[in-house]
C-alpha cells in the first residue's frame, strides 16, 4: 500500500511545501493535491514538481466540465514532464452546483463526459489527432456548430508518457463500475472499510469484469485525515473531520441530489444523514456535525493513538485499498511532518 500525502485546496500553501518536502524525506510515495471551487491544483502541482525529486504527484481532482478534454490532456502532458515523468491525472464530475453555478457549464450526461474525456486524453498522450465524434465530447467541432474551419491536430511536444496515468472520483454504482472498466485508478471519498464492499462491491466487480488487462490492477485510492496520539490534538481532529463531514453530507449538494448524503445512507446512516442534512441546510452547522455519527468519523479517519491507526491502515488494506493518503493535523509544519513520519513508521518498510 503506497502512502500519500494530501495538500488541501484550503490548506496554507508555504506550510504545506514544507510538509511535502519532509514527507519526501520520511519516505511518502505520493502528493495529492485537491481542487474545488478554489486556487486551481495545477500551479500548485508544477511548484511541487520543482522542488521534489521522488514523489508522485496527483491531481485530486481536476473537472471533467471545467476543462476541455484537450486541455486536460495538455496539463497532465505538461506536468508529466516537468515533474519527470511523475504525474497523475485525477478526473471527476463535481456536481451541478458547482458546475452550473461557478462555471456556468451545463451538467448533463456527466458518465459520457468522463468515459470520452478520458478517451480523448489517451489519443492526445499518444501525439495522434484528437478526433471524436462522441455524444459529450465533439472534436474537431461539427462545421453546423462552429465556422467549419476546425481539423483534427495532434500535439506539438512529444508527451514523456504515452499513457498517463488516471484515477477518476465516483461514488455511485454506475459511475464506480464505469471507473473500475476504463481508469488506472479509483478516488472514492469517506471511504468506510468495513462497509465499503457492501455500497460498491458489485459495481467494482462489474467494471472489472470488462476491463482491459493492459490497465493493469485498480488503484484504489483514499484519501483520510490523520493524527496519531492522544489528547487536544486527537479531540480537534476529530471534530475537523466530523465537521467536514457535516459539510459534505449536508452542504455538497441540494437537499435532493447529494451524493454524500447518499453514500453515509448507503453505509448505514440514512437516518444520520437525513438529519445531518435537515440541519445544515437550515443553518444549523452545529448540529449538522453534532448528529454525525461517531462511528463513521472513526471508520473514515485515521485519527486515534497508535493502535487504532495501525488498525485503521491494516483495515484499509484488507478492504483493497492500494494508496492511502493522509491529511495530518499539527499546528505547524513540523508538527504535520511528524505525524507523517508516525504513520510511516506504521507501516511496513
Amino acid at each position: 500500500m503506497r502512502l500519500g500525502l494530501a495538500v488541501d485546496y484550503a490548506d496554507d500553501f508555504a506550510t504545506a511545501v514544507e510538509v511535502v518536502r519532509g514527507g519526501e524525506r520520511a519516505g511518502i510515495d505520493l502528493v495529492a493535491v485537491a481542487e474545488a471551487y478554489s486556487f486551481d491544483a495545477v500551479s500548485r502541482l508544477g511548484y511541487l514538481a520543482a522542488v521534489t525529486d521522488r514523489v508522485a504527484l496527483a491531481a485530486t481532482i481536476l473537472g471533467a466540465y471545467t476543462r476541455t478534454p484537450a486541455t486536460l490532456a495538455m496539463t497532465a502532458a505538461g506536468l508529466d514532464d516537468v515533474s519527470g515523468g511523475r504525474f497523475e491525472l485525477g478526473l471527476g464530475a463535481s456536481g451541478p452546483q458547482v458546475v452550473e453555478g461557478f462555471h456556468g457549464v451545463p451538467f448533463v450526461a456527466p458518465l459520457t463526459r468522463l468515459r470520452e474525456t478520458v478517451e480523448v486524453c489517451r489519443t492526445i498522450w499518444r501525439r495522434e489527432p484528437a478526433v471524436l465524434d462522441g455524444t459529450a465530447v465533439h472534436v474537431p467541432l461539427p462545421a453546423d456548430q462552429g465556422t467549419g474551419l476546425g481539423k483534427p491536430l495532434a500535439l506539438v511536444n512529444t508527451p514523456r508518457r504515452a499513457r498517463i496515468p488516471v484515477s477518476i472520483a465516483a461514488l455511485t454504482p454506475r459511475s464506480v463500475a464505469q471507473t473500475a472498466e476504463i481508469a488506472e485508478g479509483w478516488l472514492p471519498a469517506f471511504f468506510h472499510p468495513e462497509r465499503a464492499d457492501a455500497v460498491w462491491g458489485r459495481a467494482l466487480a462489474e467494471g472489472a469484469a470488462r476491463r482491459d488487462p493492459g490497465l493493469g490492477p485498480l488503484d484504489v485510492h483514499v484519501v483520510v485525515p490523520l493524527a496519531v496520539g492522544r489528547g487536544p490534538l486527537v479531540q480537534a481532529a476529530l471534530a475537523a473531520h466530523r465537521a467536514r463531514l457535516a459539510l459534505y453530507v449536508g452542504g455538497m449538494g441540494a437537499r435532493h441530489k447529494n451524493f454524500y448524503a447518499e453514500l453515509a445512507a448507503g453505509f448505514g446512516y440514512a437516518k444520520a444523514a437525513a438529519e445531518v442534512q435537515e440541519r445544515f441546510l437550515a443553518g444549523d452547522r452545529t448540529g449538522a456535525a453534532a448528529a454525525v455519527p461517531a462511528d463513521l468519523v472513526a471508520a473514515t479517519s485515521l485519527i486515534g493513538d497508535e493502535g487504532a491507526v495501525r488498525d485503521g491502515l491494516a483495515a484499509l488494506e484488507a478492504a483493497g485499498v492500494t494508496t492511502a493518503t493522509v491529511h495530518p493535523a499539527g499546528a505547524s509544519a513540523a508538527d504535520r511532518i511528524a505525524q507523517v513520519e508516525a504513520v510511516r513508521a506504521l507501516l511496513p518498510a
